[in-house]
């Protein structure tokens, strides 16, 4: 079911939403009880057989939970079982994610033969089983002591963060779950959690599904596709995955607010970052603290220890060392970026992607640790900073490329009309303009510079870039969600102030009007109700 459905808005949001505060009101105990049968539902709407997959998958993790806290005083067979369970949550993620991709592969290479079946990828996968693995993670070194049932069955599968997020940490969400306040109707909730939704809904319907046709006939004909429409369509796909994606992390949060729950921080206007590192702390961030914690910083760390071990350098000294930094920092970037890279898609341009990333991340923290240091100016530092987030804009927009297309070489043909070697394009006027340019308009006619188009397709034509551009403007100049509802501790986190700190939102008249009418353009939009971009992931 998707939030941007009629079905969801109309139907199931305030049957469920009404019945909670029904329950809470009547028979408190059942609370828990009626979450979790709605978010089952709300699972198996869109494929009822993987509901059973979905709900195996939570009573296996949590019977593992409990053999963990039985062979707590056995560390060697409770890393052993770790092992298995965490073995057996990647190997489903195989199967569902990369299985087919890799037949795909080894039968075009001849070394297997006969029909590859087809493997339809349940929603969520990636998220609950990583929500789930660092449940167990995080169950074995003692960090948990929870052991309720219903309990974790509600922390895995409340259905505002079960589809893409965000991912969830036990300390966040199970002691909301825990407290008698989360049970009582509180309108300040509701609305604070209808105005984040308004605006998510309105930033995926009007904005990021608007950016459909120009992506898709930018690279959908990469091969052949010139400078400007190559252009146009990484910039709108720029556009559409980063107002999707906001949209849906507003949407969630909303959602969860309605229901009393606070969910983390999950994107927080990375276009605005002036560092690939503030970048990856900016966009999908429970994404980039679950790798950090279970990724990079245990390789870091094993790294760091072997080095000491070894009598070798390490902090500062050693990461400014060329092999400290190399073993220390690259190498786990590398790999956890690889990681990162795969876990969104099976293909090589997910590979690809993660490694750029990796890349662009190794160049940075280098330039922190080597680069000779320079006192600026107010002047020169504001000129700098809008350096800064323009390459790192631009460096973002080369890796967007790979994560669009469909493959390598698909990529490598974007990247290949992005600096003219299609060619250059043409220049859209309307006919008329050619005949009054008389003799000149006919030249540049001839060489291909002017294309005569009827008015209305001029026009047309305009209304995209313009859009595009005012878009823009909003990502760069605007605040966003979190800081519009920041006097209301909208997520979990601290929340900077952002640009005109004179749009903050109130529980007035004027607000009430001003989300009224927000909600409905993004009722109006919601069209032929595209699915989220990370409903693949």
């Amino acid at each position: 079911m998707l939030f941007n459905s009629y079905v969801f808005l109309f139907l199931f949001l305030p049957i469920v939403l009404g019945g909670f505060y029904l329950v809470t009101s009547v028979l408190p105990a059942a609370s828990k009880l009626w979450l979790i049968g709605i978010s089952f539902v709300f699972y198996g709407w869109w494929n009822p057989p993987f509901l059973l997959l979905f709900m195996a998958s939570i009573g296996s993790n949590y019977l593992a939970s409990l053999g963990l806290d039985r062979l707590a005083s056995f560390p060697r067979r409770q890393t052993a079982l770790l092992a298995l369970v965490v073995t057996a949550n990647v190997g489903l993620l195989v199967y569902f994610k990369y299985l087919e991709t890799m037949l795909h592969f080894l039968t075009g290479c001849g070394v297997l033969h006969g029909t590859v079946p087809d493997i339809v990828l349940p929603l969520g996968i990636s998220f609950f089983t990583f929500t789930q693995i660092g449940f167990l993670v995080d169950k074995k070194a003692g960090l948990i002591t929870e052991r309720g049932f219903v309990h974790y069955v509600l922390f895995v599968s409340f259905f505002p963060h079960l589809i893409a997020g965000p991912i969830l940490h036990h300390r966040e969400i199970m002691p909301q779950f825990a407290e008698p306040k989360t049970y009582r109707f509180s309108a300040e909730n509701l609305s604070v959690g209808l105005a984040i939704f308004a605006f998510g809904l309105v930033k995926k319907t009007l904005f990021a599904d608007t950016m459909i046709p120009s992506v898709r006939a930018g690279f959908g004909t990469a091969g052949s596709v010139p400078l400007d429409t190559a252009w146009l369509a990484v910039l709108s796909y720029a556009l559409q995955i980063y107002f999707d994606f906001s949209g849906y992390t507003d949407m969630a949060i909303g959602v969860a607010r309605m229901f009393n729950i606070r969910f983390p921080v999950n994107f927080n206007s990375p276009y605005k970052a002036a560092s690939i590192i503030e970048l990856w702390q900016r966009w999908h961030i429970t994404l980039s603290r679950y790798l950090a914690l279970y990724i990079y910083n245990p390789m870091a760390l094993a790294i760091t220890r072997r080095r000491a071990a070894r009598n070798l350098a390490i902090g500062r000294a050693g990461h400014a060392s060329p092999a400290g930094f190399a073993t220390m920092v690259m190498f786990p970037t590398l790999f956890t970026m690889a990681l990162a890279g795969m876990w969104h898609g099976a293909g090589l341009q997910y590979l690809a992607f993660g490694v750029i990333h990796g890349i662009y991340l190794s160049i940075n923290h280098a330039f922190r640790i080597f680069r000779p240091h320079r006192v600026l100016t107010a002047a020169e530092g504001r000129v700098q900073h809008v350096l800064k987030v323009a390459l790192t804009f631009l460096a973002t927009l080369v890796a967007l490329v790979f994560f669009r297309s469909h493959s390598l070489g698909a990529a490598t043909d974007m990247l290949r009309g992005m600096i003219g070697l299609h060619g250059f394009g043409s220049i859209f006027v309307p006919s008329g303009v050619v005949t009054r340019l008389g003799a000149i308009g006919h030249a540049l006619l001839a060489q291909g510079v002017l294309q005569p188009v009827r008015a209305v397709r001029f026009i047309d034509g305009m209304n995209t870039v313009l859009w595009v551009a005012l878009l823009y403007v909003i990502v760069w100049f605007c605040p966003n969600t979190q800081q519009i509802m920041r006097g209301f501790e909208p997520v979990l986190g601290r929340i900077q102030p952002g640009p005109l700190p004179w749009v903050s939102w109130q529980p007035s008249v004027g607000w009430a009007a001003t989300i009224g009418a927000v909600l409905t353009l993004g009722v109006l939009a919601v069209g032929g109700t595209s699915e989220f971009l990370y409903f693949q992931f």
